[in-house]
Protein backbone atom coordinates (compact mmCIF):
# COMPACT_ATOMS: atom_id res chain seq x y z
CA UNK A 1 0.00 0.00 0.00
CA UNK A 2 1.63 3.04 -1.37
CA UNK A 3 -1.24 6.28 -0.77
CA UNK A 4 -4.03 6.23 1.55
CA UNK A 5 -6.77 8.88 0.49
CA UNK A 6 -8.14 10.76 3.50
CA UNK A 7 -11.81 12.44 3.39
CA UNK A 8 -12.43 14.45 6.32
CA UNK A 9 -16.11 15.67 7.39
CA UNK A 10 -15.85 18.72 9.79
CA UNK A 11 -13.89 21.59 9.52
CA UNK A 12 -13.91 22.57 13.19
CA UNK A 13 -11.37 22.86 15.90
CA UNK A 14 -11.00 19.02 15.79
CA UNK A 15 -11.20 19.19 12.34
CA UNK A 16 -8.43 21.17 12.13
CA UNK A 17 -6.60 19.18 14.24
CA UNK A 18 -7.15 16.25 12.26
CA UNK A 19 -6.17 17.54 8.97
CA UNK A 20 -2.92 18.75 10.91
CA UNK A 21 -2.31 15.31 12.09
CA UNK A 22 -2.65 13.76 9.10
CA UNK A 23 -0.34 16.14 7.32
CA UNK A 24 2.35 16.12 10.57
CA UNK A 25 2.21 12.00 10.45
CA UNK A 26 3.75 12.01 6.89
CA UNK A 27 6.72 13.84 8.16
CA UNK A 28 7.72 12.81 11.59
CA UNK A 29 6.47 9.11 10.95
CA UNK A 30 8.20 8.90 7.33
CA UNK A 31 7.68 4.66 7.07
CA UNK A 32 3.96 5.15 6.83
CA UNK A 33 2.57 5.22 3.24
CA UNK A 34 1.59 8.13 1.62
CA UNK A 35 -1.56 10.45 2.86
CA UNK A 36 -3.21 12.49 0.63
CA UNK A 37 -5.57 15.19 2.10
CA UNK A 38 -7.92 14.50 -1.08
CA UNK A 39 -11.54 15.84 0.06
CA UNK A 40 -12.39 17.93 3.26
CA UNK A 41 -16.15 18.57 3.83
CA UNK A 42 -18.36 21.42 5.72
CA UNK A 43 -22.36 22.27 5.63
CA UNK A 44 -21.57 25.59 4.30
CA UNK A 45 -19.46 25.38 0.97
CA UNK A 46 -17.32 28.60 1.29
CA UNK A 47 -16.15 27.27 4.71
CA UNK A 48 -15.16 24.13 3.21
CA UNK A 49 -13.58 25.62 0.34
CA UNK A 50 -11.29 27.82 2.55
CA UNK A 51 -10.34 25.56 5.01
CA UNK A 52 -9.46 23.20 1.80
CA UNK A 53 -6.69 26.04 0.67
CA UNK A 54 -5.60 26.39 4.61
CA UNK A 55 -5.19 22.65 4.91
CA UNK A 56 -3.77 21.56 1.99
CA UNK A 57 -6.39 19.56 0.68
CA UNK A 58 -7.31 18.72 -3.18
CA UNK A 59 -11.25 18.83 -3.21
CA UNK A 60 -14.04 20.64 -0.83
CA UNK A 61 -17.30 19.89 -0.35
CA UNK A 62 -20.84 20.75 0.85
CA UNK A 63 -21.95 17.36 1.19
CA UNK A 64 -20.44 14.36 3.37
CA UNK A 65 -21.90 11.92 0.95
CA UNK A 66 -19.68 13.34 -1.67
CA UNK A 67 -16.71 12.18 1.25
CA UNK A 68 -18.34 8.59 2.00
CA UNK A 69 -19.40 7.44 -1.67
CA UNK A 70 -16.14 8.62 -3.56
CA UNK A 71 -14.48 5.24 -4.28
CA UNK A 72 -10.70 6.89 -4.26
CA UNK A 73 -10.62 7.50 -0.70
CA UNK A 74 -9.60 4.74 1.67
CA UNK A 75 -9.88 6.55 5.16
CA UNK A 76 -13.05 8.48 6.74
CA UNK A 77 -12.35 11.25 9.31
CA UNK A 78 -15.39 11.84 11.19
CA UNK A 79 -15.06 15.14 13.31
CA UNK A 80 -18.40 16.28 13.63
CA UNK A 81 -20.70 16.79 16.57
CA UNK A 82 -22.17 13.41 18.55
CA UNK A 83 -25.21 13.02 16.42
CA UNK A 84 -23.83 12.68 13.40
CA UNK A 85 -20.91 10.00 14.33
CA UNK A 86 -23.62 6.87 13.83
CA UNK A 87 -25.30 7.86 10.42
CA UNK A 88 -21.61 8.49 9.10
CA UNK A 89 -19.32 6.32 10.12
CA UNK A 90 -22.38 3.06 9.19
CA UNK A 91 -22.33 4.45 5.91
CA UNK A 92 -18.23 4.92 5.36
CA UNK A 93 -18.97 1.40 6.94
CA UNK A 94 -20.88 0.00 4.31
CA UNK A 95 -18.88 1.58 1.36
CA UNK A 96 -15.69 0.09 2.74
CA UNK A 97 -13.77 2.84 3.83
CA UNK A 98 -11.53 2.84 7.34
CA UNK A 99 -13.09 5.17 9.63
CA UNK A 100 -11.10 7.01 12.31
CA UNK A 101 -13.97 8.65 14.42
CA UNK A 102 -14.09 11.22 17.20
CA UNK A 103 -15.51 10.48 20.47
CA UNK A 104 -17.86 9.01 22.01
CA UNK A 105 -18.88 6.60 19.56
CA UNK A 106 -22.65 8.32 19.52
CA UNK A 107 -25.31 9.54 21.46
CA UNK A 108 -26.60 6.46 22.70
CA UNK A 109 -25.59 2.61 23.23
CA UNK A 110 -27.50 1.27 20.25
CA UNK A 111 -25.76 3.67 18.32
CA UNK A 112 -22.53 2.28 19.41
CA UNK A 113 -23.42 -1.59 18.99
CA UNK A 114 -24.91 -0.82 15.37
CA UNK A 115 -21.29 1.10 14.71
CA UNK A 116 -19.94 -2.08 16.30
CA UNK A 117 -21.54 -4.54 14.55
CA UNK A 118 -21.14 -3.17 11.26
CA UNK A 119 -17.69 -2.82 11.74
CA UNK A 120 -17.93 -6.71 12.52
CA UNK A 121 -18.88 -7.45 9.15
CA UNK A 122 -16.28 -4.78 7.15
CA UNK A 123 -12.62 -5.93 6.37
CA UNK A 124 -11.50 -2.74 7.40
CA UNK A 125 -10.50 -0.56 10.54
CA UNK A 126 -11.71 1.61 13.32
CA UNK A 127 -10.71 3.93 15.64
CA UNK A 128 -11.81 6.04 18.26
CA UNK A 129 -10.12 9.31 19.09
CA UNK A 130 -9.13 9.07 22.63
CA UNK A 131 -5.73 10.42 21.63
CA UNK A 132 -4.52 11.05 25.38
CA UNK A 133 -3.80 7.48 25.59
CA UNK A 134 -1.12 8.09 22.75
CA UNK A 135 0.93 10.48 25.18
CA UNK A 136 4.62 8.99 25.76
CA UNK A 137 3.97 9.20 29.20
CA UNK A 138 0.73 7.21 29.31
CA UNK A 139 2.42 4.27 27.22
CA UNK A 140 5.24 4.30 29.76
CA UNK A 141 2.77 4.16 32.36
CA UNK A 142 0.94 1.25 30.71
CA UNK A 143 4.64 -0.42 30.37
CA UNK A 144 4.99 -0.04 33.66
CA UNK A 145 1.99 -1.67 34.93
CA UNK A 146 2.62 -4.57 32.13
CA UNK A 147 5.65 -5.37 33.89
CA UNK A 148 4.50 -5.77 37.47
CA UNK A 149 6.57 -2.55 38.74
CA UNK A 150 3.49 -1.71 40.93
CA UNK A 151 2.85 -5.52 41.47
CA UNK A 152 -0.91 -6.47 41.76
CA UNK A 153 -2.84 -3.19 41.67
CA UNK A 154 -5.87 -2.59 43.99
CA UNK A 155 -7.10 0.72 42.84
CA UNK A 156 -7.23 3.47 40.97
CA UNK A 157 -8.97 6.88 40.93
CA UNK A 158 -9.17 9.44 38.24
CA UNK A 159 -10.52 13.05 37.58
CA UNK A 160 -10.78 14.86 34.42
CA UNK A 161 -12.16 18.50 34.99
CA UNK A 162 -12.42 21.33 32.57
CA UNK A 163 -14.03 24.96 33.12
CA UNK A 164 -15.30 25.13 29.54
CA UNK A 165 -19.16 25.71 30.94
CA UNK A 166 -18.27 26.81 34.58
CA UNK A 167 -19.90 30.49 34.06
CA UNK A 168 -23.40 30.42 33.85
CA UNK A 169 -23.62 32.71 31.11
CA UNK A 170 -21.74 30.31 28.14
CA UNK A 171 -24.75 29.72 25.94
CA UNK A 172 -26.92 26.84 25.52
CA UNK A 173 -25.28 24.74 22.24
CA UNK A 174 -25.77 21.41 21.25
CA UNK A 175 -23.44 19.77 23.95
CA UNK A 176 -26.28 20.76 26.42
CA UNK A 177 -29.07 18.29 24.48
CA UNK A 178 -29.25 14.62 25.12
CA UNK A 179 -30.34 14.61 20.76
CA UNK A 180 -27.27 16.42 19.99
CA UNK A 181 -24.85 15.26 22.31
CA UNK A 182 -26.25 12.02 24.58
CA UNK A 183 -24.12 12.46 27.64
CA UNK A 184 -23.11 15.63 29.54
CA UNK A 185 -19.64 15.85 30.68
CA UNK A 186 -19.77 11.99 31.17
CA UNK A 187 -19.46 11.60 27.27
CA UNK A 188 -17.39 14.58 26.52
CA UNK A 189 -14.56 14.30 29.09
CA UNK A 190 -15.13 11.14 31.48
CA UNK A 191 -15.04 9.11 28.40
CA UNK A 192 -11.69 9.71 27.61
CA UNK A 193 -11.11 8.79 31.88
CA UNK A 194 -12.82 5.29 31.13
CA UNK A 195 -10.93 4.57 27.99
CA UNK A 196 -7.77 5.27 29.81
CA UNK A 197 -8.67 3.17 32.70
CA UNK A 198 -10.30 0.24 31.08
CA UNK A 199 -6.67 0.01 28.90
CA UNK A 200 -4.87 -0.08 32.23
CA UNK A 201 -7.64 -2.47 34.29
CA UNK A 202 -10.00 -4.35 31.65
CA UNK A 203 -13.30 -4.36 31.18
CA UNK A 204 -15.49 -2.96 34.68
CA UNK A 205 -17.86 -4.86 36.53
CA UNK A 206 -19.77 -2.70 37.55
CA UNK A 207 -20.89 0.62 39.07
CA UNK A 208 -22.70 3.05 41.29
CA UNK A 209 -23.00 6.91 40.79
CA UNK A 210 -24.13 10.02 40.53
CA UNK A 211 -24.78 13.28 38.41
CA UNK A 212 -25.71 17.06 39.10
CA UNK A 213 -26.59 19.47 36.46
CA UNK A 214 -25.18 23.00 38.58
CA UNK A 215 -26.45 24.97 35.82
CA UNK A 216 -29.53 24.09 34.65
CA UNK A 217 -30.62 26.62 32.06
CA UNK A 218 -28.50 28.27 29.61
CA UNK A 219 -29.88 31.49 27.55
CA UNK A 220 -29.22 30.68 23.42
CA UNK A 221 -26.21 31.80 21.56
CA UNK A 222 -26.64 35.56 21.18
CA UNK A 223 -28.16 36.34 24.31
CA UNK A 224 -31.71 37.08 23.47
CA UNK A 225 -34.80 34.68 23.94
CA UNK A 226 -36.11 32.29 26.89
CA UNK A 227 -33.76 30.71 28.23
CA UNK A 228 -33.20 26.97 27.88
CA UNK A 229 -33.01 23.47 30.13
CA UNK A 230 -29.64 21.38 30.04
CA UNK A 231 -30.72 18.20 29.35
CA UNK A 232 -27.53 16.31 30.46
CA UNK A 233 -25.30 16.21 33.55
CA UNK A 234 -22.21 19.00 34.47
CA UNK A 235 -20.96 16.56 37.02
CA UNK A 236 -20.47 12.77 37.41
CA UNK A 237 -19.01 10.64 40.06
CA UNK A 238 -18.76 6.71 39.93
CA UNK A 239 -17.57 3.40 41.86
CA UNK A 240 -16.44 1.03 39.66
CA UNK A 241 -15.70 -2.52 40.21
CA UNK A 242 -12.67 -3.69 37.89
CA UNK A 243 -12.03 -7.87 37.80
CA UNK A 244 -9.05 -8.88 40.18
CA UNK A 245 -10.96 -7.57 43.03
CA UNK A 246 -9.42 -3.96 41.35
CA UNK A 247 -11.83 -0.90 42.31
CA UNK A 248 -11.74 2.68 41.35
CA UNK A 249 -13.62 6.08 41.67
CA UNK A 250 -14.00 8.35 39.18
CA UNK A 251 -15.17 11.84 38.88
CA UNK A 252 -15.84 14.32 36.07
CA UNK A 253 -16.85 17.66 35.74
CA UNK A 254 -17.07 20.55 33.22
CA UNK A 255 -17.92 23.67 35.74
CA UNK A 256 -14.37 23.13 37.61
CA UNK A 257 -13.33 27.08 37.56
CA UNK A 258 -10.03 27.16 37.29
CA UNK A 259 -9.17 23.60 35.18
CA UNK A 260 -8.04 23.35 31.57
CA UNK A 261 -7.23 19.87 30.59
CA UNK A 262 -7.58 17.97 34.23
CA UNK A 263 -7.26 14.63 33.03
CA UNK A 264 -5.53 12.73 36.49
CA UNK A 265 -5.45 9.57 37.16
CA UNK A 266 -3.53 7.67 40.38
CA UNK A 267 -2.80 3.77 39.96
CA UNK A 268 -2.12 2.50 43.04
CA UNK A 269 -0.35 -1.29 44.03
CA UNK A 270 0.99 -3.52 46.26
CA UNK A 271 4.69 -2.40 45.10
CA UNK A 272 4.37 1.13 44.46
CA UNK A 273 2.03 3.72 42.20
CA UNK A 274 1.77 5.76 39.55
CA UNK A 275 0.20 9.63 39.44
CA UNK A 276 -0.37 11.19 35.55
CA UNK A 277 -2.15 14.99 34.69
CA UNK A 278 -2.87 15.58 31.21
CA UNK A 279 -1.82 19.52 32.31
CA UNK A 280 1.77 18.65 32.74
CA UNK A 281 1.56 15.56 29.99
CA UNK A 282 5.74 15.24 29.70
CA UNK A 283 5.69 13.98 33.29
CA UNK A 284 5.09 10.87 35.11
CA UNK A 285 5.33 10.66 38.91
CA UNK A 286 6.23 7.07 40.05
CA UNK A 287 6.76 5.73 43.30
CA UNK A 288 8.41 2.18 44.25
CA UNK A 289 8.20 0.46 47.62
CA UNK A 290 11.43 -0.28 49.11
CA UNK A 291 13.43 3.26 48.98
CA UNK A 292 15.26 4.29 52.18
CA UNK A 293 12.65 6.00 54.51
CA UNK A 294 14.37 9.12 53.95
CA UNK A 295 14.21 9.21 50.45
CA UNK A 296 10.75 7.90 50.42
CA UNK A 297 8.57 9.42 48.18
CA UNK A 298 7.63 9.68 44.11
CA UNK A 299 10.16 10.53 41.38
CA UNK A 300 9.69 12.68 38.55
CA UNK A 301 10.26 11.01 34.98
CA UNK A 302 10.32 13.58 32.49
CA UNK A 303 9.91 11.72 28.83
CA UNK A 304 12.30 11.93 26.49
CA UNK A 305 13.87 9.90 23.63
CA UNK A 306 13.55 6.74 25.74
CA UNK A 307 10.15 7.17 25.67
CA UNK A 308 8.86 6.53 22.21
CA UNK A 309 7.41 7.81 20.04
CA UNK A 310 8.91 11.18 21.59
CA UNK A 311 11.94 10.52 19.80
CA UNK A 312 9.85 10.65 16.48
CA UNK A 313 9.59 14.74 17.73
CA UNK A 314 12.34 16.06 19.69
CA UNK A 315 15.77 14.97 19.95
CA UNK A 316 16.29 16.06 23.46
CA UNK A 317 14.52 14.98 26.75
CA UNK A 318 12.81 17.79 28.81
CA UNK A 319 11.89 20.01 25.47
CA UNK A 320 8.30 18.17 25.58
CA UNK A 321 5.74 17.58 22.63
CA UNK A 322 1.86 18.93 23.24
CA UNK A 323 -1.88 18.46 22.43
CA UNK A 324 -1.64 18.67 18.52
CA UNK A 325 1.31 15.81 18.33
CA UNK A 326 -0.76 13.43 20.23
CA UNK A 327 -3.50 13.58 17.53
CA UNK A 328 -0.45 13.18 15.01
CA UNK A 329 0.95 9.66 16.82
CA UNK A 330 -2.95 8.58 17.04
CA UNK A 331 -2.91 9.24 13.17
CA UNK A 332 0.22 7.21 12.44
CA UNK A 333 -0.62 4.37 14.56
CA UNK A 334 -4.18 4.14 12.99
CA UNK A 335 -1.96 3.91 9.75
CA UNK A 336 0.22 1.62 11.01
CA UNK A 337 -2.36 -0.77 11.80
CA UNK A 338 -4.25 -0.42 8.43
CA UNK A 339 -1.26 -1.50 6.84
CA UNK A 340 -0.26 -3.80 9.01
CA UNK A 341 -3.86 -5.17 9.25
CA UNK A 342 -3.67 -5.33 13.00
CA UNK A 343 -6.74 -4.34 15.37
CA UNK A 344 -5.29 -0.75 17.47
CA UNK A 345 -7.37 -0.22 20.59
CA UNK A 346 -10.06 1.66 21.14
CA UNK A 347 -11.76 -0.04 17.74
CA UNK A 348 -15.54 0.30 17.48
CA UNK A 349 -15.97 -3.35 19.07
CA UNK A 350 -13.76 -1.64 22.05
CA UNK A 351 -15.72 1.44 22.13
CA UNK A 352 -18.82 -0.26 22.93
CA UNK A 353 -17.19 -1.04 26.60
CA UNK A 354 -16.87 2.27 27.08
CA UNK A 355 -20.15 3.46 25.91
CA UNK A 356 -21.90 0.47 27.63
CA UNK A 357 -19.94 2.20 30.97
CA UNK A 358 -21.13 5.40 30.72
CA UNK A 359 -24.63 3.98 30.27
CA UNK A 360 -24.02 1.94 33.38
CA UNK A 361 -23.35 5.13 35.17
CA UNK A 362 -26.60 7.22 33.69
CA UNK A 363 -28.55 4.05 34.94
CA UNK A 364 -26.75 3.42 37.92
CA UNK A 365 -27.49 7.70 38.72
CA UNK A 366 -31.03 7.62 37.85
CA UNK A 367 -31.71 4.29 40.06
CA UNK A 368 -29.56 5.05 43.02
CA UNK A 369 -28.24 1.72 42.96
CA UNK A 370 -25.11 -0.95 41.66
CA UNK A 371 -25.41 -1.77 38.15
CA UNK A 372 -23.80 -4.15 36.52
CA UNK A 373 -22.11 -3.67 33.39
CA UNK A 374 -23.02 -6.51 30.82
CA UNK A 375 -19.83 -8.67 29.43
CA UNK A 376 -21.50 -9.37 26.55
CA UNK A 377 -21.63 -6.63 23.35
Amino acid sequence: MTKLKIGLIGTGYIGKIHALGFRNAQTLFPDLPELELTTICDAEAGRAEKMRKELGFLYATAHWRDVIDDPELNIIAIATPNFLHHEMATAALKCGKHVYCEKPMGVSLDEARDMADEAARTNVHTLLAYNYLRSPAFIHAQKLVREGRIGRIFYLRGVYEEEYMADAEVPFSWRCEKKSAGAGALGDLGSHLLCAAISLLGAPLEVSADINTIIPTRLPAGGNGKRRTVENEDIAHALLRFPKGVTASFMTSRVSWGRKNHLSFEVYGEKGSIRFDQERLNELKFFERGTAESENGYRTILTGPSHPPYDHFIPSAGHQIGFNDLKTIEIAEFVKSITAKSPLFPSFHDGVTIEKTMDAILKSAASRKWVPISASQ
